[in-house]
């Protein structure tokens, strides 16, 4: 069982920066492929980034590779969304999400789901 906590959401205008972190409970974070979602309203819920339990099989949607940057530290039990050059259109409730699955492009895959966090990108 994991449970997870989102933060770092919040306000800014386009071109500005925000840090999404996500913290996990339970003993075998480190063995999950941990991944970031985004639900705009009236839109379906979509993956932005995932990464693996060792950090080195990372993917990002085409439409924020460039700009955003998932990371993750084991020992803090932590995943993190650096976002960068915010665009109106990253407007969305972000969720972290943990699954066992190693390679996992489908919400289906993932286990375990955080109550999610608000970015808003004013223009």
């Amino acid at each position: 069982q994991v449970q997870l906590v989102e933060s770092g959401g919040g306000l800014v205008q386009a071109g500005g920066s925000l840090r999404l972190s996500c913290a996990a409970s339970g003993r075998t974070f480190s063995s999950y492929t941990m991944g970031w979602f985004r639900q705009a309203p009236g839109k379906e819920r979509e993956l932005v980034a995932f990464i693996d339990w060792s950090g080195a099989n990372i993917y990002y949607t085409d439409s924020v590779k460039g700009r955003f940057t998932i990371s993750r530290d084991n020992a803090k039990n932590t995943v993190y969304l650096q976002m960068n050059s915010l665009k109106p259109e990253d407007t969305a409730v972000y969720y972290c999400a943990a699954s066992t699955t190693a390679w996992s492009t489908k919400i289906r895959s993932y286990d375990y789901w955080g109550q999610g966090t608000q970015v808003t990108v004013s223009s």
